[in-house]
């Protein structure tokens, strides 16, 4: 039975395959499985038993209880059984919502996911936390259920469209602004900006591990998000009312990430948290990585609705992740003025 583990350890294998493993034991893909992947992948990846293999649409959209349901009926289609496995290859969607499937199947059935785009790599993958949309909120539902295996080819990567490894960055880049000296994180980001762009596969494998591996130490220590966790949803209170309020079509999460970390470095100035050279000095690195300031043609009183719905919030009140410096962070209650104040868009 996958049980909820600490995760206990991260080797990462040199080369153009890798292998993260989340948790204390080792558990191979082997013996009776159904797998979960994505139409825009199956051409890379051909199992041994494609009649076990499921495909779903791309794209946010089948991050819906519908997408669950299907997984679940045919697991039970199959006869999978409490030890048997379900294995997501694909992106942020497919794991989150794989992992959501395996979770409550038979009360927790064994997990290996093979993340297949760069925001999986180094985040949606990892961690434990499963989710899905529901009334128009984002990951409103979920679980935590770490993997037993996690499973990571940079390789795979060459074949992702530029938005979609783009989206990825900006993951990689809240991950450095959070641990700016852990595993030279930043100082590669800093250093080595068009190997990165142009997706070296040295460069890949060292900044795929070390986001990875800051993930993965913050949520080692807090696996339910009761203390540090909370920090990894920089930006993610503004990002996902984005995407909510444009029904998670108009921008990717990577994009909407990256506005949203703008948007907090924005509120945590005008609150004096925020050292505005920090704040500078990252807006400068969202930019030098394509994140420029753009028109994102929404009403203000849109994204206020989203964020009524976001599960961050505590007795009734948002939190706003905000940063002091460079690693420091803190959670604060936001009043309405500072929040409107950051939340004027131009319109058209």
């Amino acid at each position: 039975m996958a049980a909820m583990r600490k995760i206990a350890s991260i080797p990462f294998l040199e080369g153009e395959s890798a292998v993260l493993h989340v948790s204390e034991e080792e558990i191979l893909p082997s013996g009776e499985f159904v797998t979960v992947t994505d139409k825009n992948i199956v051409e890379f990846f051909a199992p041994a038993d494609s009649n076990r293999m499921l495909k779903m649409p791309p794209g946010e959209t089948a991050k819906a209880w519908t997408s669950v349901e299907k997984i679940l009926n045919f697991a039970l289609s199959l006869s999978l059984g409490r030890d048997g496995m379900m294995l997501g290859f694909g992106g942020g969607v497919v794991c989150d919502v794989t992992a959501f499937a395996a979770s409550i199947y038979m009360r927790g059935c064994r997990l290996v996911l093979v993340p297949t785009t760069l925001l999986s790599m180094v985040d949606a993958a990892i961690g434990g936390k499963t989710g899905i949309n529901f009334g128009g909120s984002k990951n409103i539902l979920g679980t935590f259920y770490p993997a037993n295996e996690v499973r990571i080819c940079p390789k795979l990567l060459r074949t992702l469209p530029d938005w979609e490894y783009k989206s990825g960055l900006a993951e990689v880049i809240k991950h450095a602004m959070l641990e700016p000296k852990k595993y030279g994180l930043l100082d590669i980001l800093l250093s080595r900006r068009e190997a990165i762009l142009s997706r070296d596969s040295r460069i890949l494998n060292r900044i795929i591990p070390a986001a990875a591996k800051i993930k993965a130490d913050i949520v080692s220590a807090d696996l339910r998000e009761q203390g540090r966790r909370a920090y990894l949803n920089l930006g993610h209170t503004f990002g996902h009312a984005l995407e909510g309020a444009t029904n998670f079509i108009r921008w990717s999460h990577g994009e909407a990430v990256a506005w949203g970390i703008k948007k907090a470095l924005d509120l945590g100035e005008r609150m004096g948290i925020t050292n505005p050279d920090w704040a500078k000095f990252s807006r400068r690195l969202f930019s030098e990585y394509g994140f420029d300031d753009v028109n994102l043609e929404v009403e203000s009183s849109k994204l206020k609705e989203a964020m009524i719905h976001d599960k961050k919030k505590q007795g009734g009140e948002l939190r706003f992740i905000l940063m002091r410096d460079a690693g420091e962070v803190t959670v604060e209650k936001v009043n309405q003025f500072d929040l409107d104040s950051v939340l004027e868009i131009r319109n058209g």
